[in-house]
């Protein structure tokens, strides 16, 4: 196993229904933030970590991203008939991942700070870490409601409760997907399998994230990019 990850997977397959009827002819990831595809904000961050594969998952409208996708060197998982989830997805597309722990980054989300997959390949620590989760303090987010996901001590490790939210971006061991028998299922379920054994860890981002989940989330996402 290789001490970093060399391949990414990026989370695009969703319906998008919480952007109403912006989503009804074209894939979430498509809308535009700040005049580009908010793929492409995600690609500009891939793209700065330069790993050997870059895979896309697709269900919804899986034509139009495809098409966006293909020439920029992206490899895809369509997720036929069904939509797979994060979990299920990740699963079937590890024949293109491969083997080792991956990169896996969320396609709705402007990060205004340092890019989050570099930070986590530089806390990276495979012999005590299974997962390594990107988080942000509650009051450096915008367009997020709640008290948070989780709580991390001294050390890092974290476990479910209020204070830091998941920003959509991890390095995670693929190994334990396979004790899962459900087909289409939730990455929750892998991370409550790490946190069990106490190996579910995070890193706190220094900058400000955006969650583009909804309409609203548009504006404030273009607000954060301009104050850049």
């Amino acid at each position: 196993m290789t001490r970093l990850p060399e391949a990414v997977m990026l989370f695009a397959a969703g319906f998008g229904t919480r952007m109403g009827a912006m989503t009804k002819t074209r894939p979430k990831p498509l809308i535009e933030v700040a005049d580009r595809p908010l793929i492409d904000h995600a690609l500009d961050l891939v793209d700065d970590l330069g790993p050997g594969r870059v895979v896309a998952n697709l269900h919804y409208l899986p034509d139009q991203l495809a098409a966006h996708l293909a020439p920029k060197g992206v490899l895809m998982s369509r997720e036929e008939p069904e939509i797979l989830e994060t979990g299920g997805g990740l699963r079937a597309a590890l024949p293109l991942l491969g083997p080792d722990p991956v990169y896996t980054l969320n396609t709705d989300a402007i990060w205004a700070g340092p890019n989050p997959l570099t930070l986590l390949r530089e806390a990276w620590d495979p012999d005590r870490m299974d997962a390594l989760l990107m988080c942000i303090p509650t009051n450096q987010t915008l367009g997020h409601t709640g008290a948070g996901d989780f709580t991390a001590d001294a050390d890092g490790r974290i476990t479910r409760g209020p204070g830091l939210i998941y920003g959509g971006a991890q390095i995670l061991k693929t190994d334990g997907l396979m004790a899962i028998p459900d087909k289409a299922f939730s990455l929750n379920l892998l991370w409550d399998q790490i946190h069990g054994q106490g190996r579910l860890f995070a890193v706190t981002y220094p900058g400000r994230w955006c969650d583009v989940g909804r309409p609203e989330g548009i504006a404030l996402a273009e607000g954060l990019i301009a104050d850049v």
